[in-house]
């Protein structure tokens, strides 16, 4: 009871539930977070170890980057909002805004790239 109980409070704060929408995209780096919430990184960084302690989210370090995506289900309960949280995150006016910011971003950082 005591995981599902941490899997509910992880899912009860506004930011979080941006950071998840914006995964819903796929593995994304602190910085690209950083920049679509505009929120301090301390304050970014601190909503993922939350996410991470509730096994939503795994993380992946690449020299000084640190990566996140959706963690693998550990049990029935946590596939199924999972996979709900795929689903309907999207659907959010705040989250369709974040998604559309996170792909300016991704073009600016392919088109910096490219030079």
């Amino acid at each position: 009871m005591k995981n599902t109980a941490q899997l509910f409070k992880a899912l009860s704060d506004e930011t979080r539930l941006r950071v998840l929408a914006l995964l819903t995209a796929g593995e994304l780096c602190v910085c690209d977070l950083v920049a679509v919430l505009e929120l301090p990184q301390s304050t970014v960084s601190r909503h993922l170890a939350y996410l991470r302690n509730a096994g939503l989210v795994a993380d992946r370090r690449q020299g000084v980057w640190m990566f996140y995506r959706f963690a693998q289900p550990t049990g029935p309960l946590h596939r199924d909002l999972l996979h709900l949280l795929h689903q309907r995150l999207v659907e959010i006016p705040q989250a369709r805004q974040d998604a559309l910011s996170l792909q300016e971003r991704l073009v600016q950082k392919s088109e910096a790239v490219c030079r």
